[in-house]
């Protein structure tokens, strides 16, 4: 294993995205616009009324520039991974890489995956920048934290906190206390990837329980368990990512240790290179 292509997910998107892609792939354009029954292009190139930021809107909208814009790679001559990666909704994109669905059946996906998220209310994030997993869980361990967890183990530099907003506010103080460089509140509506999500996950069993996922063709490393999908995981892993934490560093490393050596983000942004680079940089 040496390629990887790896694919971002919330937070890499950016007005404009997409631009040299909508044009080439008509077809995908049309049967994305007649599932969503809005035109994609204009939310992403324009957002007129300021959609782009909201969970329902942006998983599919970044779902399907991450698809095109492999699609381009690959049609422009590039060869096909050895293995793939997404991180959080990016795992959606990994996912249509390897085989396991079609790109309408995918964007189905993600939508509802994205309306269940957008329902949840009451939580917050935040981004702790400075202080490594062993630090930040053990001042969560708190009695007075009990309703944060670590949603995101983003680097060694990053990590992302979730839970109730009050919990994840007062956490960040006692975190930049403790010697955390900066805590940085998310644009969130909820806490993503934490046991406030179960419902939704449950809920998003249910819908994803009648689809026929295929075999993989190369391996996708997965969120949930930093490793990679087993024979008939898909719908289960699935589920249990919305309610899981992301385990982007141990991911990578387990990328690293099996021989890739050549990552390649797909998609918009560079969100997830740089995150590379200090997994890679701390492990030298």
């Amino acid at each position: 294993m040496k390629k990887v292509f790896v694919f971002p997910g919330q937070g890499s998107q950016s007005v404009g995205m997409g631009k040299d892609l909508w044009d080439r792939f008509p077809r995908q354009v049309e049967q994305a616009n007649d599932i969503l029954g809005y035109s994609l292009p204009k939310l992403c190139l324009e957002d007129p009324d300021g959609l782009l930021t909201r969970t329902d809107f942006l998983q599919p909208a970044l779902y399907v520039v991450c698809v095109l814009t492999y699609l381009d790679r690959i049609q422009s001559g590039d060869s096909m991974p050895q293995a793939v990666a997404g991180h959080s909704l990016g795992e959606y994109a990994a996912l249509f890489v390897a085989g396991a669905f079609d790109f309408a059946t995918g964007l189905r996906l993600v939508t509802k995956r994205g309306a269940l998220m957008a329902k949840a209310q009451g939580g917050g994030m935040a981004a702790i920048i400075g202080l490594d997993t062993q630090r930040v869980s053990a001042i969560l361990a708190q009695p007075e934290f009990a309703d944060v967890e670590i949603a995101n183990d983003n680097s060694p530099n990053q990590l992302v906190i979730s839970g109730a907003l009050e919990a994840v506010n007062a956490a960040s103080q006692v975190l930049q206390q403790n010697g955390a460089r900066h805590c940085v509140p998310l644009k969130v509506s909820a806490a993503f990837h934490s046991r406030s999500m179960l419902s939704a996950a449950e809920a998003f069993r249910r819908f994803i329980d009648p689809v026929e996922f295929q075999p993989l063709q190369i391996p996708v490393v997965a969120n949930a368990t930093a490793r990679p999908y087993g024979p008939g995981e898909t719908a289960d892993l699935l589920a249990k990512q919305i309610s899981s934490p992301v385990r982007w560093t141990d991911s990578i490393k387990y990328l690293i240790a099996e021989g890739a050596t050549d990552f390649v983000e797909v998609g918009p942004g560079n969100v997830l290179t740089t995150l590379i680079r200090q997994i890679k940089g701390k492990a030298a």
